[in-house]
C-alpha cells in the first residue's frame, strides 16, 4: 500500500513546477511534535496559548487539590476536595480533546490541500 502512495507522490511530483513541488512537499505527513507546533500558527495561536495557559493552571489546581484530599480527614472536606478533584480533571479533559481535535482539522485540511493540488495537476495534464 505505501509502495503505490509513493508512486503516486512520483508520478505527481514529475508533473508540478518546482514551485508547486515545494509547496506539495510541505504538505507531507507530519509528526506529534510538528502538529502540535502547527496550532501554534496561524490566527488562533493566542486561544491556543491561553488555552494551554489555563491548563497547566488547573492541573496545578488539581495537583493540591489531590494533596489537600490525602492531608485531611474531615468527611466535609473529603468531600470538597473530592469535588475539586473531579471539576478539574474534566477541564483539563475538555481542553485537551479540543486541542487534539484541532490537530486533527488541521491534519484534515492538509490533506485537502494536497488532494486540490492532485485534481489541478490532473485537470491540467488533460487539457494539454
Amino acid at each position: 500500500m505505501k509502495n503505490e502512495f509513493e508512486e503516486i507522490d512520483a508520478l505527481i511530483k514529475e508533473a508540478l513546477t518546482e514551485e508547486e513541488a515545494k509547496f506539495y512537499d510541505n504538505l507531507d505527513e507530519q509528526n506529534l511534535f510538528e502538529m502540535l507546533g502547527g496550532l501554534l500558527q496561524g490566527k488562533n495561536k493566542w486561544f491556543i496559548l491561553l488555552l494551554n495557559v489555563v491548563m497547566v493552571t488547573v492541573f496545578g489546581v488539581l495537583v493540591y487539590s489531590v494533596v489537600q484530599f490525602f492531608d485531611t480527614e474531615l468527611t466535609n472536606e473529603l468531600i470538597k476536595w473530592s469535588l475539586a478533584i473531579v471539576l478539574c480533571s474534566l477541564v483539563v479533559s475538555i481542553l485537551k480533546i479540543f486541542i487534539w481535535m484541532q490537530m486533527d482539522k488541521n491534519s484534515i485540511k492538509r490533506e485537502i490541500k494536497r488532494i486540490e493540488l492532485q485534481i489541478s495537476t490532473l485537470s491540467s495534464k488533460l487539457t494539454k
